[in-house]
């Protein structure tokens, strides 16, 4: 998939006048097409509904954004859940799926009416102490080693922390029938990034057989199944996105073979995808500061992994592009690096690019997902601004960039 940016070298420099890099900048009108794309894919589905991923790109202007395009909001702490009241999702718009989860962050989302999708047997008690049961429920259910999938962000099922074992789930909805809920939904997340189609169809075919067995088994009905996201994107110019009409219709077909077959076709189905939303529409444009040469070739930005962890936690491809050189050859090999004194902060090891020199503008692609939300302040680096190319050309700053007194505001001093 060409990697292109939708600025023109002159366009971006005069963003750049005015905001200075590093920063983010969002495409508005991409992402709400994107969304459009993913709902369609699901048009036949009753009452579909993507929760974003509020922790792929927590700015309220973006939730607002989706909100418009009839998109509600996944949530998992108590942060996350003002960030949606903030932007004008409440309720039943908000899905609540947390882990190792405080009593406050509970106690917020009853209070918002979010629906809350326990994560452990043992919350059950917890949020009826703290927050008392709600109307509606839902469990995240963890397969385990009955599913072999997996890497490494989100890991392989029987090593990863979330979710309720197949027996646990049979016992946790037996509990919450008891203690007299009516209205049940059930949730999965068991893959991140992916790319592969049938996977998902894999995830609704599994998700769907477990509803099966349930409902009969306890004489419960279900209103909804959260296939979680797990969507990916192609961050690799030579990958191409996942073909969502293809999922659609996949799950479509394993929808009607098990569900309508067994009379449960009041069943709605959600999604919670953040990555592929704002992910391929998001961009880190930064500054060439210094070039080094030593045992290799660096080229160091006034970016650093504070604005973008993924190339150094997960050892992630992120494409670059050096503007108004975009089509000259890539005839030199460079670290680029960040700042940090940290070895691995680097967006790049022994990437093949045209000839850089001091005052390059580089633009980071697929920044728009677990890019600035991930940022951190080590070495007293101070987190970006964001910004949002509107439909109209415009550009708005919809986060000012950290101040040393915001970053000095909390101490002593």
């Amino acid at each position: 998939m060409e990697k292109k940016i939708p600025l023109s070298e002159a366009q971006l420099r005069e963003v750049i006048k005015q905001f200075p890099t590093p920063f983010h900048i969002y495409d508005e009108a991409a992402i709400r097409q994107n969304v459009r794309n993913l709902i369609a894919a699901f048009a036949w589905a009753p009452a579909f509904k993507e929760y974003f991923a509020v922790k792929a790109t927590p700015n309220p202007t973006l939730l607002k954004v989706l909100k418009e395009e009839g998109v509600g909001a996944d949530c998992s702490s108590l942060a996350e859940l003002i960030l949606a009241e903030r932007s004008g999702i409440v309720g039943e718009e908000i899905m609540f799926s947390s882990n190792d989860t405080p009593a406050e962050d509970f106690k917020k989302a009853r209070q918002l009416g979010a629906i809350i999708n326990l994560d452990d047997i043992s919350h059950i008690d917890f949020l009826e102490k703290q927050a008392g049961i709600p109307e509606v429920i839902s469990f995240r259910y963890n397969p385990g080693p009955l599913m072999a999938s997996g890497n490494t962000i989100i890991g392989f099922p029987e090593d990863a922390k979330y979710g309720l074992t197949r027996q646990q789930i049979h016992s946790a909805y037996r509990i919450m029938r008891d203690k007299g809920v009516k209205r049940f939904g059930i949730h999965t997340m068991v893959i991140s990034n992916e790319l592969n189609s049938d996977s998902f169809v894999g995830t609704a075919n599994m998700m769907f057989d477990l509803i099966i067995e349930l409902s009969k088994e306890l004489g419960i009905s279900f209103e909804f199944v959260n296939l979680g996201g797990g969507i990916g994107i192609p961050y690799k110019p030579e990958q191409q996105p996942v073909d969502l009409a293809r999922v659609g219709q996949g799950i479509k077909q394993a929808y009607e073979a098990k569900i309508v077959a067994n009379w449960l076709q009041t069943l709605r189905s959600a999604m919670e995808c953040g990555r592929m939303i704002t992910g391929p529409y998001g961009y880190l444009v930064s500054t060439v500061l210094h070039k080094k040469a030593i045992y290799k070739n660096y080229v160091g930005l006034d970016a650093c992994m504070a604005n973008l962890m993924r190339p150094a936690l997960y050892g992630s491809y992120h494409h670059i592009t050096v503007v108004g050189k975009e089509h000259l050859p890539c005839d030199h090999v460079y670290d680029v690096t960040g700042s940090l004194c940290e070895n691995n902060d680097k967006f790049a090891i022994d990437r093949a690019l045209p000839a850089i020199d001091i005052g390059d503008i580089l633009v980071i692609h697929d920044a728009g997902a677990h890019g600035f939300a991930m940022g951190f302040n080590y070495n007293g680096k101070l987190r970006s601004a964001e910004l949002l190319l509107k439909p109209d050309g415009k550009v708005e700053l919809i986060r000012r960039a950290e101040t040393i007194d915001d970053y000095l505001a909390t101490l002593n001093i």
